[in-house]
Order: C-alpha cells, then sequence, then structure tokens
C-alpha cells in the first residue's frame, strides 16, 4: 500500500473512465457500516483524495443503495467552499466508490474527543461558515438532516466542511419534508411532534437547529439536552419543554443570545436562514465575503505531523478485514474464475439486485466536467470574436457618402 514512486506519471486516456487503476491507495482513515475511507493519489495527476467504497453485496442486504444513489446524485450537482466535494464515482464487481476532497484536519467529534477546548471565536468562525453552507444548500433545495459534529471536517488550515449526504433531502419549489431522519440528539423537536396518519412536515429549520446544538456542545462539550438514540419520543419532547438550557456564566450574552436563537422550539421563531443570521448583533462585525473566501484564519488548527483520525482503522484494513482494498485485484481475478458454481435459487436473486445495481449505477467526474465547460467556454469565446471580427469588418465598409462630416 505504499505511494508510487514512479517518476513519470502514467497517462490516461480522456475517453477512458476513471477507474480503481487510476488511483494509489495509502491508507485507511475511516469506516462505517458498510462503507469505508482511505487515503488515495490520483496517478497522472498526484492529487490526493478521500476515497469512500461500499461493499454491493453488503447494500443490497441492507436496503441502502438506495441512499447511496440518491447521495451520488446530490453531491454531483453541487460544489462549495465548506462542503467535502465530490469528484469521481465508479464501480467494480465487488464495491462502489466515492472520491471526494480529501480533509486532512479530521472531524470535530475526534477533536472533542481528544478534549480539545474550542473558544467562542472559533465556534463563531465555524458556525458562520457552516450556515453558509447550509444557505448553499437552500438555494439547491437541499435539507441535510444531520448536522452534527462527525459530519463536520476540518482542513489543514481549520476551515469547516459539511459532509454526508446519506440522508439528506431534497425538497423541490415550497414542498416540505415528511420522512423521519437524522440522529436522535441533534433532531429538531418538529421531528418528535406527534401526529396522527401522517408525518409531520417541516423545512430547512430543522438545519439550524442542528446547528446550535453542535455549537453548544463545541463551546461546552456536551449537549443541551440528555438523550440518546435509545431515549423514547414522549420522553424527548417532554426534555424539550421542561429542560432550562444552562448556558455557563464565562460566556459571552452575545453568544448565548445566538444559542437561544437557533435552540428556539418553535420552527417559525427559530434562525432558519443566512441572513436572519447575519442580523444577530453577535456577528454585524463579520466580513462574510472574507469567511468565503477563507480569509479570516480559524482559532484552532489541527495538528499537521499526525493523521487526525483513530489509527485502528489502518490496522483493521490491513489485518482484520477479510477483503482487504490493497489485494482487490488478485481477489477479484480469482473470483472470476469461481463465478456461476452457485447455481442456487437465493443466489439467483442475489445476482439480479446485484447486476441492477452495475445497472443503475451513477458514473462521475468532475475532472472531465470542468475540462469540457472550458473548451466549450473557449469555442463559445472563438465564435464570438470571430462574429465580432465579420461584424467590424461589416461596419469598416461603410460607403463613404454615408459618412457624416
Amino acid at each position: 500500500m505504499g505511494v508510487n514512486h514512479s517518476s513519470k506519471p502514467p497517462v490516461i486516456d480522456d475517453a477512458e473512465e476513471v477507474n480503481f487503476d487510476h488511483f494509489q491507495i495509502l491508507r485507511a482513515i475511516g469506516k462505517g457500516s458498510f462503507g469505508k475511507v482511505c487515503i488515495v493519489q490520483k496517478k497522472d495527476t498526484k492529487k490526493m483524495y478521500a476515497m469512500k467504497y461500499m461493499n454491493k453485496l453488503k447494500c443490497v442486504e441492507r436496503n441502502e443503495v438506495r441512499n447511496v444513489f440518491k447521495e451520488m446524485q446530490i453531491m454531483q450537482k453541487l460544489e462549495h467552499p465548506f462542503l467535502v466535494n465530490f469528484w469521481y464515482s465508479f464501480q467494480d464487481e465487488e464495491d462502489m466508490f466515492m472520491v471526494v476532497d480529501l480533509l486532512l484536519g479530521g472531524d470535530l467529534r475526534y477533536h472533542l474527543q481528544q478534549n480539545v477546548h474550542f473558544s467562542e471565536s472559533t465556534v463563531k468562525l465555524y458556525v458562520c461558515e457552516i450556515a453558509l453552507a447550509l444557505d448553499y444548500l437552500q438555494s439547491q433545495q437541499i435539507i441535510h438532516r444531520d448536522i452534527k459534529p462527525d459530519n463536520i471536517l476540518l482542513d489543514e488550515h481549520g476551515h469547516a466542511h459539511l459532509t454526508d449526504f446519506n440522508i439528506a433531502a431534497i425538497v423541490k419549489d415550497d414542498m416540505r419534508a415528511s420522512s423521519i431522519a437524522g440522529t436522535k440528539p441533534y433532531m429538531a423537536p418538529e421531528l418528535f411532534q406527534p401526529f396522527e396518519g401522517t408525518h409531520p412536515s417541516y423545512s430547512f429549520n430543522v438545519d439550524w437547529w442542528s446547528l446550535g446544538i453542535t455549537a453548544y456542545e463545541l463551546l461546552r462539550g456536551q449537549r443541551p439536552y440528555v438523550m440518546r438514540s435509545s431515549t423514547p419520543t414522549n420522553e424527548i419532547l417532554q426534555a424539550f419543554y421542561t429542560t432550562n438550557i444552562n448556558y455557563p456564566s464565562s460566556w459571552s450574552a452575545e453568544i448565548k443570545s445566538l444559542l437561544r436563537k437557533l435552540l428556539c422550539i418553535e420552527p417559525e421563531d427559530r434562525i432558519s436562514c443566512l441572513s436572519q443570521l447575519q442580523d444577530v448583533p453577535y456577528l454585524l462585525d463579520v466580513n462574510w465575503d472574507a469567511v468565503l473566501q477563507k480569509q479570516l484564519p480559524p482559532g484552532f488548527i489541527p495538528n499537521k505531523r499526525r493523521l487526525n483520525c483513530d489509527p485502528t482503522f489502518e490496522l483493521e484494513e490491513m489485518i482484520l478485514e477479510s477483503k482487504p482494498l490493497h489485494k482487490k485485484k488478485k481477489r477479484l481475478a480469482r473470483k472470476l474464475k469461481e463465478n456461476n458454481k452457485d447455481n442456487s435459487p437465493q443466489n439467483g436473486q442475489l445476482q439480479h439486485r446485484l447486476e441492477c445495481v452495475r445497472r443503475d449505477f451513477i458514473v462521475f467526474n468532475r475532472e472531465k466536467l470542468r475540462k469540457d465547460k472550458e473548451e466549450t467556454g473557449i469555442n463559445v469565446t472563438k465564435e464570438k470574436e470571430k462574429y465580432e471580427e465579420t461584424e467590424d469588418g461589416q461596419n469598416n465598409n461603410v460607403p463613404v457618402a454615408c459618412i457624416s462630416v
């Protein structure tokens, strides 16, 4: 799994789809229930990325294929300074791959677990950066639905980036979302309201509540409400209406006011868009253009001399994982030889579902899209210049009698 040290980068045909062989696998950095993440380097450009790979069989067995496809569909339309942007997607017989921006600063959950103390000014900048991301998502009619420290990654300079669109919702026009999704301790009160016959509807407000919970937790090291994923809905609702949130006396009055406006129980009274946030007195001094350009220095800079993640991921991938990524080529070659041996009805049904995954998979290449867009722009410019030259030539041929003296 070492780096390819060849001085000459391999030439990759522009017409060729990007695939697993175009990347050098460097090391594992994370894992989920059916997906894992590793650091990779694209062999031709030498650029570093994070590559998430998801086992197709596990996705099919857990009915997660739809969510994976939806996440890719959403992410290919998005690009923003404070998002973890999507670059490539491809597949092979075993896995689906998503290649995204590499952010080596670690997620905010990791730093909370390392007992990092985040100052008010640091959290203030995080709120501004994630608010700009939420404003952009709102313009794209997307509710993230899972804002929490785990899903906010830092780059090497300490700027915050939102990731994980696995349970995001697309709401078109004035429609609202109705399905219940999220992580309980960060979910807004309206998601727990009792209902009859149908789910309660909600909108972008839920993300701003989650941002408030996250900001509070970063400042204090614990959340304002005590609840777990197993806490019953009625107890959660009761907590919202009976708990007096404790704002430490050491916090400034301004940040307490901001948090109270983000953590309003009633969605209509809550800050729920960027313009409302910008009107808060605490943020009136913010240069939002400078925030967007990442010109404001973060108060917390991750340690650049170490990888900001759990080191056991690498050990598990190398030693404990039954199908390690770095042995994929040999494994697939062996699998090809052994194929079609099991003809049981159950295996046939599974193969059919896996074939549907292969058929419906979305291949994506942002690098190629950018090149195509640039070439289209160049061609349009050339056509425009050619047209203008023709027009100039016609104008220069105005009869002398028509020129006024």
